[in-house]
């Protein structure tokens, strides 16, 4: 994790869900955060993490949002609190940083990126994973033309589903979730990241299962009602020149490796995982040499989530920029409601002009 020299940024999670852990993990071990408070809605959950944790104060999200010495909101909440949870953190004189995605609607992380604004304070939204080895390499390789110059891509990200192992499911199968808006963001970060910008989208979508039953844990048995596109493919064109295709899915019976491959004027390159912070990176080039597998250059092969949270805790005390900041996040949201809407027009859907650090911005 990165290393500070400024005093440490007060900060408080709220929501202490199945990821507060990894987030617990790593900000408690940074010298750049003060993890002073965890909040839930159910209030044993943030007990039981402020005590695993050695978290200060387990206590109410309104006593977080009103304590004047908190700087930093890490909101955890499930993907329909994104915008709330958010928007009390900025009117109530805090930074936030966001679980993906930023919000449900444009509306929304509009508002959140205005009221930042305003009031001259931070925000940003996971996915932080393309900030480790694995992708900050990928970047660097492709520019330095490995593979020539890159001219499409595909990812894919193809499962069974969270109903399958996940203790309460059914809010990933909701508006707002789904493979697309749940797993999406990791993908579309990592295109972004290494193409720039996107300039439009096209998409198609179904639901295949109606309903479906939760598999594990103390609800398993029950069933529920899919109401997001459970399978989602997607074209996506960036302004830098790539066509990328992006398949993400609910749907399907046999797992599939998740992979992002790029395919250039000279070879191909095959990126890790986008849901995780290392590697592998396996390069082939068009002269029929044998794949090679480039060492990683960058720091960060373990898994880091909570990094983008420590880049916006040197935001707060520097005016740097931060990486995992609410201008990418936000250009991830439009393409993913872009990809929506045009499965229900049948068109192409142009997306908004990026606004605030480009989404490719370097934190040097």
């Amino acid at each position: 994790m990165t290393q500070n020299t400024f005093p440490p940024v007060r900060t408080a999670i709220i929501g202490c869900g199945v990821i507060s852990d990894i987030y617990l993990t790593n900000l408690t071990r940074s010298p750049s955060i003060a993890l002073v408070a965890v909040a839930d809605l159910i209030q044993t959950r943030a007990e039981e993490k402020a005590a695993r944790f050695g978290i200060p104060r387990a206590t109410t999200v309104d006593a977080v949002l009103s304590d004047p010495s908190i700087e930093l909101i890490v909101n955890l909440t499930v993907p329909a609190a994104h915008g709330t949870v958010a928007l009390g953190a900025l009117r109530s004189g805090k930074s936030v940083y966001n679980e993906k995605p930023l919000a449900i609607s444009r509306e929304d992380a509009r508002l959140i990126l205005n009221e930042a604004a305003a009031r001259g304070l931070e925000a940003g939204a996971a996915p932080d994973t393309v900030l480790g080895a694995g992708y900050q390499t990928t970047r660097q390789l492709l520019a330095e033309g490995v593979i020539g110059r890159p001219v499409a891509a595909a990812a894919c990200m193809l499962s069974r589903g969270p109903d399958q192992w996940h203790p309460d499911p059914a809010f990933l199968f909701k508006q707002g979730a789904g493979p697309l808006f749940d797993m999406g963001p990791y993908y579309l970060t990592a295109l972004i990241t290494l193409f720039g910008p996107i300039a439009r989208v096209s998409g198609a979508t179904r639901i295949t299962h109606p309903t479906r039953t939760v598999m594990k844990g103390p609800k398993a048995g029950e069933r529920f009602t899919v109401d997001a596109p459970s399978h989602v493919a997607a074209l996506v064109e960036f302004a830098s020149g790539p066509v990328a295709t992006l398949v993400t899915s609910f749907d399907l019976w046999e797992p599939y490796r998740p992979s992002i491959e790029v395919f250039g004027t000279r070879g191909t390159l095959i990126a890790p995982d986008p849901n995780t912070f290392g590697g592998p990176i396996t390069v082939r080039n068009a002269d029929d040499a044998p794949a090679i597998t480039p060492p990683l250059t960058h720091p960060h092969t373990e898994n880091s989530r909570g990094l983008g949270v420590i880049e916006m805790a040197a935001a707060i005390r520097s005016g740097r920029p931060h990486r995992a900041n609410a201008a990418l996040a936000y250009h991830v949201l439009d393409a993913m409601h872009g990809i929506i809407e045009s499965a229900q027009s049948g068109r192409h859907v142009a997306l908004e002009p990026v606004h605030g650090h480009t989404p490719t911005a370097a934190f040097a």
